[in-house]
Order: C-alpha cells, then sequence, then structure tokens
C-alpha cells in the first residue's frame, strides 16, 4: 500500500472516529430520529438530482437502505440519546464485524474458519462484558439500543454483499435515499410533532449552531468524503490491506469523546473495547503463506545446483534442456498473460463491492 494511500486510510479512520462526538453534539438539540431524517435528506437531494443509480433491482438498494440507514441509525441515535457515551458508542458498534461474521456463516452459507470462530467468540464475550459491568454502574438499555444498532449494520454488509460488483460510493448515496421517509414517520409518530417544530424552528439561532455545525460534519466528512475515499481505496487494493484501518475508528473516538466531553474512559469497559477490536483484527488476518526456500547454489562454482534427496546434481547438458523447457513455459504465461489480468481486475471489483470476507463491516 502506498504511503499516500495509507495517509488517505488513516485521515478516514480520523473523519470516523470524530462523526461520534459530532453526533453527540448534534443530538443535543435535534431528537435522534428528527436527526436521521435531516441527515439522509441532506445525502439524498444531491444524490437523487447528481448520482446515477447503481444497475442493480431496486428491492435490493431498499434493503440494504432500511437496514444500514433505517435499523442501524434508529438504535445507534436512540442509543446515545439515552445516555450512551459517544466514546463507548464507538467501541460497542464494531460489533457489527463478528454479527457480519456469523450471519454470513447462516445466511450466505460461507465457511467460517477456525480463526474467525475463535475471534468471533472473543468479540462476544468481551461485548457480554461490557453489559453485565454497565448494568451494574449505569443503565442497561443504551448498551442494548448500540446492539441493536450494530445488528443492523451487520444485516446490511449481508446485503450489501449480494448486490454484486457495483460501484461501491453509488450505492452508499443511493440507499442514503431510503430512511428519510421512514425516520420521517417515526420522528412524526415517537417524538411528536411539537418537537419536531421547537427544532426546525430553532435551527438556525445561534444556540443551535454547534448541533448544526455537527450536522454538516456528519453529512460532509463522515458520509461524503469518508466513504468517497474509502471506496476508492477498497477498489484499489485489497479488502484485508484496508479494513484493518477501521479499527482505529474506536481509538479516535473514545480520544475525542474524551478531549471534548470529559468521559474517561471505564476501565472494564476500556479493556473489553481493546479486546473486541483486537480479536476483530485479529480473526480477519489472512492466512500465512509459507514460501518454499530457494535451492543452495554450489559454493564452489563449479556451475551445477545441488539436489536434494533423490535429486541429481544438474550438468551442462542438462541445463540447456532445462533452458529450452523455461523458454517454451515463458511463451505459455505469456499467453495467459491477459487471462491473468481479467482475473486481478474481476477480483479487485469483487473487494470494492464488499463481496470478501470482512469487507461490508471495514467502515461505516
Amino acid at each position: 500500500m502506498l504511503f499516500r494511500d495509507r495517509i488517505l486510510a488513516l485521515v478516514v479512520a480520523v473523519a470516523w472516529g470524530l462523526n461520534f462526538p459530532a453526533t453527540a453534539i448534534a443530538l443535543e438539540h435535534y431528537p435522534p430520529f428528527l436527526l436521521a431524517a435531516v441527515r439522509f435528506t441532506l445525502l439524498a437531494v444531491p444524490t437523487l438530482l447528481f448520482v446515477p443509480r447503481p444497475k442493480v433491482p431496486f428491492r435490493w438498494i431498499l434493503l440494504v437502505g432500511a437496514t444500514l440507514g433505517v435499523v442501524q441509525f434508529a438504535f445507534l441515535y436512540l442509543g446515545m440519546a439515552a445516555g450512551m457515551p459517544s466514546g463507548l458508542a464507538s467501541l460497542v458498534v464494531q460489533a457489527a464485524a463478528p454479527f457480519t461474521v456469523l450471519l454470513a456463516g447462516v445466511l450466505l452459507r460461507e465457511r467460517l474458519t477456525a480463526r474467525q470462530v475463535i475471534g468471533v467468540s472473543i468479540a462476544v464475550a468481551a461485548l457480554g462484558v461490557i453489559a453485565v459491568h454497565r448494568a451494574q454502574t449505569a443503565a442497561l438499555l443504551p448498551v442494548a439500543l448500540v446492539l441493536c444498532g450494530a445488528l443492523g449494520w451487520a444485516f446490511g454488509n449481508v446485503a450489501t454483499r449480494r448486490t454484486g460488483p457495483v460501484n461501491p460510493l453509488h450505492l452508499t448515496l443511493w440507499w442514503a435515499v431510503v430512511p428519510p421517509i421512514p425516520m420521517a414517520v417515526l420522528s412524526f409518530v415517537v417524538e411528536g410533532p411539537e418537537r419536531i417544530g421547537h427544532a426546525l424552528g430553532t435551527a438556525f439561532t445561534l444556540e443551535a449552531l454547534p448541533a448544526d455545525l455537527g450536522v454538516l460534519y456528519i453529512v460532509v466528512a463522515a458520509s461524503l468524503v469518508g466513504y468517497g475515499i474509502w471506496s476508492r481505496l477498497m477498489g484499489k487494493y485489497p479488502s484485508s490491506t484496508v479494513a484493518p484501518f477501521s479499527m482505529l475508528v474506536p481509538v479516535v473516538g473514545v480520544l475525542a469523546s474524551w478531549a471534548a466531553f470529559g468521559e474517561v474512559p471505564d476501565v472494564v469497559e476500556a479493556v473489553a473495547g481493546a479486546v473486541v477490536v483486537g480479536a476483530v483484527l485479529w480473526s480477519s488476518r489472512p492466512p500465512r503463506v509459507v514460501e518454499t526456500p530457494p535451492d543452495l547454489r554450489d559454493a564452489a562454482g563449479s556451475g551445477g545446483v545441488r539436489g536434494g534427496p533423490g535429486r541429481p546434481q544438474q550438468t551442462g547438458a542438462s541445463r540447456a534442456t532445462d533452458s529450452a523447457d523455461s523458454t517454451a513455459a515463458d511463451d505459455d504465461a505469456a499467453a495467459a498473460g491477459s487471462t491473468t489480468a481479467d482475473d486481478a481486475a474481476a477480483a479487485a471489483a469483487a473487494a470494492a463491492a464488499g463481496l470478501t470476507p470482512g469487507a461490508g463491516a471495514a467502515g461505516r
């Protein structure tokens, strides 16, 4: 991975990590369902006007939008509004990664490796520690709500994999068209016309300026810039190379919330959250490839190559024969070059679309 692209991946991690305190600031003025409706409306309008629709059946866009947009953010915002600290929310929402692995195994019949099973088990156990600890020291409901949001994210990841190789940024912008109407209806029914009217009626006052800046950050920095850079990186590199950078998001989220709100992380929750992130990162590592060491050449300079057990020493005549065979093999390899290039391009497209394991859960 180029150094410049590593910097870009770090920029995305920082942008998404700062998204949590920005959301907490926005929730001080806007109720959760209304905030989600405003956020996705600001994304949906330019999308409908300027972004070409992905060439997938619209039912898949509806499904991805309902899970990633409505379910995830409805529960996440509700949990944060109910008292979930923004730093802890950035940790707990990482439960989407092990949830995605489990759902992909059940719904998509993806084969789980031993590493994935162990990593998911450790992550789930650590999340259980957070839940039990919160139940003893504070309200458990916010944790449960954020976990439901993470489950919605996981279902959305699985649905995204079924859409096929499409432009991931276009798909992200188009599923953002789905949540505004359901979120507006939920806001009207749950939060009520009076609360909605007060929030929108005072939206352009000086008092609401921090919340408005928070919404602007969510839409521009976290959504457009963050997803735009991430989609480019996912299309350029294997998902296993890019996805680990998303594990920096909760680190930035915790530190930013500590600096902005004085949220000192609880030791038990911080350790358990670190275990979740570490287990996800460890389980997503690709298998190690063992390379065969090259043959040892004759140090005496005889020109021959010592053979291993059962392998004769190579002579000048045999080297000439091997040279001819090598030339023929090179011709065959050149003839297959275009097929190999096509396969590599197809693999890159699949990684960009989230078809490789763990690609869908990389970022948010």
